[in-house]
């Protein structure tokens, strides 16, 4: 049975509503037809077997017809602060991010980011990064899309106001090892920076440690940026998530 996310306004007691894009897919891709039975995933931790019973226009509506809790989300918040990138590696970490359970990107300009986005094309990739995640949130049964933000300086990021919770830093400069910087009982949350390539500064990461971030190496391989940030999210879920152990 297929797999579709609806906003949680979408659905009215049991009516639910698809937009444009999951219409289109439904109509055109899948050609399903009145009476056909989908699955779709309610941004609130549920999800919804839906008798679909309307196809004119541009959204398709349906019935719910089976309410269910499904259990995919891990039981750590995390958020990888990702120095941006060249070419179309965001993609790829942004894929991987989302099935190692991240909650959000965020994509950081740095000092030696190379990436440069070109004026008024940073609406069309950040568009292209969250249909990336809504894609690998369904292929991996994921309850919930992670929110991927706009490009932002490391320094506007780090003046933010972020709520209670552990700020890690990776650099390959740092011997210190990532295992070492964490906290025996599992946070709320885990904020994880990872530079770009050429990796951050030590101007940025003294910014990162005046912050309270925890600066912590991954052993003696420097990785690549597109690799660095998913092996460190990989390492945060087995030690306080749900990769590898039981619920």
């Amino acid at each position: 049975m297929s797999r579709f996310y609806v906003r949680p306004e979408a659905v009215q007691g049991d009516r639910v509503a698809f937009d444009e894009a999951e219409t289109h897919h439904i109509v055109r891709v899948l050609r399903l037809g009145p009476g056909a039975l989908v699955r779709a995933l309610d941004g609130r931790g549920g999800e919804l077997t839906i008798r679909v019973d309307d196809l004119t226009g541009r959204r398709a509506s349906g019935v719910v017809v089976d309410r269910a809790a499904r259990r995919a989300e891990s039981p750590l918040e995390l958020t990888l602060a990702q120095g941006l990138p060249k070419g179309d590696k965001l993609d790829a970490i942004v894929r991987m991010a989302t099935e190692l359970g991240v909650a959000r990107v965020v994509p950081l300009v740095c000092r030696r980011t190379v990436a440069r986005l070109e004026p008024g094309r940073g609406a069309a990739r950040l568009a292209r990064w969250e249909r990336i995640a809504r894609e690998a949130a369904k292929q991996c049964g994921r309850a919930a899309i992670p929110e991927v933000s706009a490009p932002m300086p490391l320094s506007q990021w780090l003046r933010r106001p972020r709520e209670p919770g552990l700020l890690l830093c990776l650099w390959e400069a740092e011997p210190t090892l990532l295992d070492a910087v964490l906290p025996d009982e599992r946070p709320a949350r885990v904020v994880l920076v990872v530079g770009p390539e050429g990796g951050l500064t030590p101007e940025e990461v003294d910014d990162l440690r005046a912050a309270g971030a925890r600066v912590a190496g991954l052993g003696p391989r420097i990785l690549r940026t597109e690799t660095a940030g998913p092996v460190g999210l990989a390492l945060l879920q087995s030690r306080y998530g749900d990769l590898g152990r039981a619920p």
